[in-house]
Parts: structure tokens; C-alpha cells; sequence
């Protein structure tokens, strides 16, 4: 288990505490958040539908609710201030906080990532299709769900992707721990793994044997442009298979801070970052989980009378974290969660009160933009490198010398 009493921890690490958790861990959903509404082929689409394999996905035109064309900045232009709240696992299992949050998002006019296990489209009793790397056939550190709870998922998804969200994946099976642990896969290993996830996304109609449920609306492997791993563990054997997949970002950095990012192996890397961690002296991880680590000693079943305490921190390490960045640097601020109700669902309560902040701010001046990772890489990849190059020279915390009129001066 990595140190927790610093930085915050980073990921759901190796370990009893930790593995004591994961059956939780990988539940999670998203919707990206704007400041405007935008047009597009319609809530429920307007292409004709165009069945892919078995019919359990379909292409049927551009994604609707995505932001216009982004625009480059200009020298001495003030940088927008970007916003992702993404979702680790996104499957719905009765809780109803799939679409709790996907109503947040509409109300907010948000978007957001959904990382997609792609073990939560697979039924149990289908369990030995799923070959994992150095794991027995079967294995999962993830429950499989069950039968009714893949059609809420199902639901969920094409819910999601409708309103503009974006679906990226979480892989399978959630190895953390042990010989077996992502940590050691290789390149190709990997490749295996993105495969079965996105086969179990493209097959859930054979494997579920539901033909009367509607596809999802998406082409999988080109809707597919990133991840994150388990437990943030294994990024650097991913990245080469990531790039041969063509995939724009990777959010699987153990760990990163507000600064503006940059690319490893042709990758964007979205780390998730510390933020200041109210009362404390260390700063935390911005994911729900290391909020957890750190009020209640990985317990998920905590004393009550601790609830409205660490609901009130977790919140304001979210606010904080995003304010640092508004007012000095601009870096782009990433938000970590999973569908779980530990301690009381506190920290989906959290999550939901800073989202409401930002929102408001947005709404307030109109320089704040809650997206999805796809979304931002869309604006990185249309800015000048060389811009680019001069933001990340802002440290943490740290404005312009002269403003950001006069920013760059001489950008090289």
C-alpha cells in the first residue's frame, strides 16, 4: 500500500486494506459539463441506426451535445479553465447514482467520462470467456453483475453517450494486488485486455442472449480514445499499446498536480492531481477513494457521528483545488469517483456540491468548462504547441508574472 499520510493515495493500491475494497472499486458514470447547451442530432439521435456485428452496438451519426469546433488561444489570451469529473467502472447496481449524476450533469448543462468495466456487460454465468492476464479463467477482483443490473448499465450507458458523455474504458477484471496485479502486465498483455473489454461491449447481446434490448448508439472501438487502469497502477506498460491504438490520453498516472499537462509515448497523460486537503498539512488525490483513505483508515463503514465532518473536507479539497487553479495557472482540474456509497455516500455528496460550485462559477463568468477527457484533448490538440509549452512553465499555484495579457511574452 502506497503512503497515504502525504500525498494522499495514490489509487486503490496492492494490499489487504486496500483489496478489502474492490469488489466496490469500478462502479462509476459520467456526463461532461459546459457553460452552453449545444445542438446536435437530437437527445435519442436522428441518423438511422446501422447495426455493427450481433447488433449489440450500432453507428448512428455524430455524437449529439458536443461543444463547437474549439478555437486556438491567442498569446496574452487567458486559457479556460477545464473541468473533468470522471467515473471509474460505470455500472448501475440499484443504487441509483448512474443516474443520479447523469441528471446533475443535464441540470448543470455538464459532461463528463464514463470509464466502462467492460466485465459489468458480461454475465456471471458467461464468466469463463474472460481470460485475464496472469489470473486464473474467470477471475475478477470486480463482482460480475447481475443480470438485471447489465440491462440498468446498458440503460445507463446509452444514456449517457445520447446526452453528450463520453465512454472510455476501466478494463476488466480490476487486479490490484498479487502476482497477477496490472502493475506487471506487458504491452501485449494489455492489448489483450482492451480487446476482451471492448469484445464484451460488442458482444453483450450474444452473451446476455437480450435481443430485445436496443443497441448502444456508438461504433466501440472508435468511440474509444482512452482509459484508466486499476488502481492507477501499470501506465507505463499500457502507454506503447495505447499508442498503437491510436487512443488520445490516458488518465492512469499514479498521481500528478495542477500543472498544465503534457504527452508521454504520443499520449496526452491526465493524471489524477493533489489538492490541498482542508485542516490537514498534506495535500490529497483528487478521487473519492483517497478521501476515503484518509479520514477513515480505508474503512468504508466508519462511525456516523464522522459523516457531516468529512463530507464538509472533502468537498472543500474539491472547491479549493478547483479555485487554485482558476485564479492562478488555468491547469486543467481532473475529479476521480466511483459509484459507491462508502461512510454514508458522503462522498457523493461531495462530489454533487462541488460540481454545483463550479457550475455556478461557470455560470457566473463564462470561462469555466466541465468536459469530458475527449473534449479537453479535442482543445488541447487544436492549441500551438508552442502556447502549450509556455502554460506548462506555470507552476502549481502560480500566475503570470505580468499577466495574462502579456503572456507568453516570446512564446518558443
Amino acid at each position: 500500500m502506497r503512503d497515504v499520510s502525504r500525498r494522499g493515495l495514490l489509487g486503490l493500491g496492492a494490499g489487504a486494506a486496500a483489496g478489502a475494497l474492490l469488489a466496490g472499486c469500478g462502479t462509476g458514470g459520467g456526463r461532461t459539463v459546459t457553460t452552453e447547451r449545444h445542438g446536435g442530432a437530437g437527445r435519442h439521435g436522428a441518423a438511422p441506426v446501422r447495426p455493427i456485428g450481433d447488433g449489440s452496438t450500432a453507428y448512428t451519426g455524430k455524437q449529439p451535445h458536443q461543444p463547437p469546433a474549439p478555437e486556438r488561444l491567442e498569446p496574452g489570451q487567458r486559457p479556460p479553465q477545464f473541468v473533468v469529473f470522471s467515473w471509474d467502472g460505470a455500472g448501475e447496481v440499484g443504487n441509483g447514482l448512474f443516474p443520479r449524476f447523469l441528471k446533475l450533469a443535464e441540470d448543470h448543462g455538464a459532461h463528463m467520462t464514463f470509464f466502462l468495466s467492460g466485465l459489468y456487460l458480461l454475465p456471471e454465468s458467461k464468466k469463463r470467456l474472460y481470460r485475464p492476464p496472469n489470473n486464473p479463467v474467470g477471475a475478477s477482483d470486480i463482482g460480475y453483475l447481475t443480470d438485471a443490473h447489465i440491462e440498468e448499465t446498458l440503460k445507463y450507458v446509452r444514456r449517457a453517450w445520447l446526452e453528450g458523455h463520453e465512454i472510455g474504458t476501466h478494463f476488466n477484471g480490476h487486479f490490484c494486488a498479487g502476482p497477477g496485479s496490472v502493475a506487471t502486465w506487458t504491452p501485449a498483455q494489455w492489448r489483450d485486455e482492451i480487446d476482451q473489454a471492448v469484445s464484451f461491449v460488442q458482444k453483450w447481446r450474444t452473451h446476455t442472449g437480450r435481443k430485445d434490448l436496443p443497441p448502444l448508439p456508438f461504433d466501440y472501438e472508435k468511440e474509444l480514445t482512452g482509459g484508466r487502469t486499476p488502481c492507477l497502477l501499470g501506465q507505463e506498460n499500457l502507454l506503447p499499446t495505447a499508442r498503437d491504438l491510436g487512443w488520445r490520453y490516458d488518465a492512469s498516472s499514479p498521481g500528478g498536480v495542477q500543472r498544465w499537462p503534457e504527452k508521454r509515448m504520443g499520449v496526452w497523460d491526465l493524471p489524477l492531481q493533489a489538492v490541498p486537503f482542508p485542516g490537514r498539512s498534506f495535500e490529497v488525490l483528487s478521487m473519492d477513494y483517497n478521501m476515503l483513505a484518509n479520514q477513515s483508515l480505508n474503512s468504508t463503514n466508519a462511525p456516523a457521528h464522522n459523516y457531516p465532518a468529512w463530507r464538509e473536507q472533502s468537498t472543500n479539497a474539491y472547491i479549493q483545488g478547483f479555485k487554485r487553479a482558476y485564479e492562478t495557472n488555468r491547469a486543467p482540474f481532473f475529479i476521480g469517483n466511483h459509484f459507491e456509497e462508502w461512510n454514508g455516500g458522503i462522498y457523493m455528496d461531495a462530489v454533487e456540491e462541488a460540481l454545483k460550485h463550479i457550475a455556478g462559477t461557470a455560470e457566473k463568468h463564462r470561462d469555466v468548462r466541465l468536459v469530458s477527457f475527449r473534449q479537453f484533448v479535442d482543445w488541447l490538440d487544436a492549441q500551438d504547441p508552442k502556447v502549450l509549452a509556455a502554460l506548462r512553465t506555470l507552476d502549481v499555484g502560480q500566475k503570470p508574472a505580468e499577466g495574462w495579457r502579456k503572456f507568453p511574452a516570446n512564446p518558443s
